[in-house]
């Protein structure tokens, strides 16, 4: 259980400034996700909180103790990275009762926590195979046991899921989920480039790009309330749908942006955009229609359960009410 706070971080590789003054607090049990597109600096700023990089400038916090100088093992942490990271020669058990041997823990005191983590991630048929005999969904499982038994005060994940299946990557998912969930106590920092892992798990995501912070909040007060157009369009899957030149002009705006879902294509073909079928994209439950209006992109229409729309059609289409959002010329949301 730990509170984080960075102040100013700053990180440089030579003249290359990677993190350029960091400023935030992560709260005690706090499910934090960091995202942003690669090279944004989001495994290099979970790197340092785990003091696997030297900060180059600025302060990080534990409770209140700056733990700058601290080594990895003496700041409560556990790491659970996308490689799983196992002794290929160990069985699962010890791979998971290593840290704990390391710090003389007791042969009892090790069984009980490696059984009480395994039996939370259901891995406990398999404490006695090597790892080669897993799948990658149970090696990863046993990465999380790992750290699950040292009982850190803070878990970081980065990217644990990215060498997974998509199956898996659900399945696992909520294996991440449930964890926090049982281990409510603790503050969990997780790195990702998936923003629907970051949505579904956090408590708060912080959207990185270029080594700063572009925002800070709830899942849903990124997706309902972005405050740039990096992240209107970062956050949301499909993308949100950006317009420029006379379709913005006509909402008084710079960049116009509307989501897939609050689009009506108009049968009585009234509506305020015209033109024809590029592609459409059949889900089951939903579906996805591309439409040419002469923007520099299609827009994408999103439609409950399947539809029939062929290419070349012609349909007409309109925003929501007030479902639609107003960027000005630096990207900035603009009062309604």
């Amino acid at each position: 259980m730990a509170e984080l706070q960075l102040k100013d971080i700053r990180k440089s590789f030579g003249t290359v400034e990677v993190i350029k003054g960091v400023n935030l607090e992560i709260h005690s049990g706090e499910f934090m996700v960091f995202v942003g597109p690669s090279g944004c600096g989001k495994s290099t700023l979970l790197r340092l909180i785990a003091g696997l990089e030297d900060i180059t400038s600025g302060t990080l916090s534990f409770d209140g103790q700056v733990v700058n100088g601290l080594t990895p093992s003496k700041r409560g942490i556990a790491m659970v990275f996308q490689s799983y990271a196992l002794y290929p020669h160990m069985t699962v058990y010890d791979n998971m009762a290593f840290g704990m041997q390391l710090a003389k823990g007791s042969k009892e005191q090790i069984r009980k926590r490696v059984e009480a983590a395994a039996e939370m991630l259901q891995i406990t048929p398999y404490l006695d195979r090597l790892p080669k005999q897993l799948s990658g969904g149970q090696r990863q499982r046993v990465a999380i046991g790992r750290a699950i038994v040292r009982d850190p005060k803070v878990f970081l994940f980065d990217e644990p899921l990215s060498n997974l299946d998509a199956a898996l990557r659900v399945a696992t998912r909520l294996e991440i989920a449930k964890l926090h969930h049982d281990m409510g106590k603790t503050t969990m920092i997780y790195v990702t480039h998936d923003q629907v892992e970051a949505m579904t798990l956090a408590d708060r995501i912080c959207v990185l790009r270029d080594g700063i912070i572009e925002q800070v909040g709830t899942p849903l007060e990124l997706y309902e309330r972005p405050q740039s157009l990096f992240v209107a369009g970062f956050i949301g899957s499909p993308k949100m749908n950006f317009l420029n030149g006379q379709f913005a002009d006509a909402f008084k705006a710079h960049t116009l942006g509307v989501r897939s879902e609050h689009l009506v294509i108009k049968e009585n073909k009234d509506g305020i955009w015209n033109g024809q079928v590029v592609h459409s994209e059949n889900l089951g439950s939903d579906s996805y229609v591309y439409v040419d209006i002469g923007s520099k992109e299609p827009l994408i229409v999103r439609q409950e359960g399947t539809t029939r729309h062929q290419p070349g059609e012609t349909l007409s289409i309109s925003p929501m009410g007030d479902q639609v959002y107003r960027f000005d010329a630096q990207g900035r949301p603009m009062a309604a």
